[in-house]
């Protein structure tokens, strides 16, 4: 079985201690809903994983590449609007599954809580069972909220092996279903092309508006190392001196905020701790649930309204006024600290193009879904900054 790249999912997500099947999300991932969808642009992508016994390369990819994939909407405009993006995140085809279930398990609902989908990546692991493609798309279809909006792009990439029409739900009838939903499903089959083709990975793509991907697991994710890195690297940890955590949750969020930093950071060699920190310097990190930084931006917005119990000690001895100056400071802090960070990566990315086209390696599943993504995302007026 074959690996993946940027996926993912994605890639990203983000990603997280969740029970089995059945139980809720954490209280954090409800700062997945966009407040506003007929002002802000909206992308919606399901990662769906095999979790079967051989499919380790794929997880190892998975939890590398969802920043890479949130990142790709940095610069991307839809009316003048940068895109808010949601990630969903399911693992089918693992053995200690529930059987009723066929085999699958939502992981994460379509969420901004990208440290959340992180830590679940990072907690996935593999088992022998049978993968039910067909399913599991069903699944996602069905269960997730997607937008009813035609201008919102709805993706599902499901990536694995086996037979694409195994299972007791048709993967032709689930595939058509999606796309009569407006969701576009992306196949990335984990071995070689005529093999993909001759057991139907294919044929989910054509069904569905998508893209049939080839990955190898042989190959190794290219990540170049640019000038840049260090001094991005370096900013990360003055990003995180900017968050100021308000509420209940926030103690467990910061602390898996960290651990994300850390996941991230033992997985260099792959950019992932790049990628990371450009994804906290955009737009797409959002964190409303336990940071006044990120939930200042929300409308109606006023820290007089906070409860003095849900503040942070440094906070709660000041006084109205110096609760604001204290919040605007920080505010100030961070949007200059994202300005470097996202000015850096343009020069870096820059740099790699150059390096890429320099070394003439073939496409891996990054750049490959990346292409994907972009493709389709533009029919829906999303265009990238040139």
């Amino acid at each position: 079985m074959k690996t993946q790249s940027i996926l993912i999912a994605t890639a990203l997500s983000a990603c997280l201690a969740i029970a089995k099947d059945a139980q809720p999300p954490a209280p954090v991932a409800e700062i997945a809903k966009v407040e506003t969808v007929a002002e802000t642009p909206l992308v919606q992508i399901a990662v769906l994983l095999d979790t079967s016994s051989s499919m380790s390369g794929l997880i190892e990819q998975a939890k590398t590449q969802l920043w890479k994939l949130v990142n790709e909407f940095i610069t991307a405009k839809q009316d003048g609007k940068t895109p808010v993006v949601q990630v969903a995140l399911y693992e089918y085809g693992k053995s200690s599954l529930r059987a009723e279930e066929n085999w699958i398990r939502q992981i994460q609902p379509l969420t901004r809580d990208l440290d959340k989908v992180s830590e679940e990546l990072f907690a996935l692991t593999t088992n022998g069972g049978d993968e039910y493609c067909g399913a599991v798309i069903q699944r996602a279809t069905k269960d997730l909220a997607w937008d009813a909006s035609p201008k919102v792009y709805k993706a599902i990439f499901i990536a694995g092996n086996e037979p694409f029409t195994q299972g007791p739900v048709g993967s032709k009838k689930s595939c058509q279903n999606a796309i009569a939903k407006g969701i576009i499903v992306n196949t990335i089959h984990c071995g070689g092309e005529a093999q993909g083709i001759a057991e139907h990975w294919n044929q989910g793509a054509l069904l569905a508006d998508g893209k049939y991907l080839v990955i190898d697991q042989n190959q190794a994710i290219v990540h170049i190392e640019a000038p840049q890195d260090k001094e991005i690297v370096k900013l990360n940890e003055q990003l995180n001196s900017t968050y100021i955590n308000y509420g209940k949750e926030a103690p467990m969020a910061k602390a898996r905020q960290v651990a994300q930093d850390d996941n991230a950071a033992a997985k260099a060699e792959s950019g992932a701790q790049v990628q990371r920190i450009v994804s906290k310097a955009s737009a797409n990190y959002c964190n409303t649930g336990w940071d006044l930084v990120d939930a200042s931006k929300q409308k109606d917005f006023d820290i007089t309204k906070i409860k003095e119990a849900d503040l942070p000690e440094e906070m709660k001895k000041m006084t109205a006024e110096e609760r604001k100056a204290y919040l605007d400071k920080k505010i100030a802090e961070r949007a200059e600290i994202q300005k470097q960070v996202l000015a850096l990566n343009k020069d870096r990315e820059a740099y790699v193009a150059t390096q890429r086209k320099e070394s003439a390696k073939t496409d891996t599943l990054d750049t490959a879904m990346t292409k994907a993504l972009r493709s389709q995302a533009e029919k829906k007026g999303i265009a990238w900054e040139k």
